[in-house]
């Protein structure tokens, strides 16, 4: 037998025996709230350590992600750019200009509004 068979016989009955020994196997002790639909954010209870968690944080990770995703495409073009020649350096430039013309749409639209936070954490 060759591995690919192997594995498309091996793969899916070692799945399906985990899953059903998981089922026979763990506790199950729902409770309301484990069953109850999850949505996001709670209510700030005094005293509690926990506090609100500002959305400024999470634009700032998405702009991370899509300059991060820029440098990724670009590090292959750099180093390829010999061989791909004038047609993947114009391929290079229509996606960067489109990047960054949704970005700046993006911050003009107030989509993206960059606060400064105080020392404290919250928005000024």
């Amino acid at each position: 037998m060759n591995n690919i068979l192997m594995l498309f016989l091996v793969v899916p009955i070692l799945s399906a025996a985990l899953l059903a020994l998981n089922f026979i196997l763990a506790p199950s002790n729902p409770d309301e709230a484990k069953i109850s639909a999850y949505e996001c954010g709670y209510n700030v209870i005094p005293g509690q350590t926990r506090g609100t968690f500002h959305i400024h944080f999470f634009l700032v990770s998405l702009l991370f992600l899509i300059f991060d995703l820029e440098i990724l495409l670009l590090y292959p073009i750099a180093v390829t750019l010999y061989q791909v020649s004038t047609f993947g350096l114009s391929a290079a430039l229509i996606f960067f200009i489109v990047l960054t013309v949704g970005f700046v749409l993006e911050i003009g639209s107030g989509a993206i509004k960059l606060t400064p936070l105080d020392v404290k954490g919250t928005l000024n």
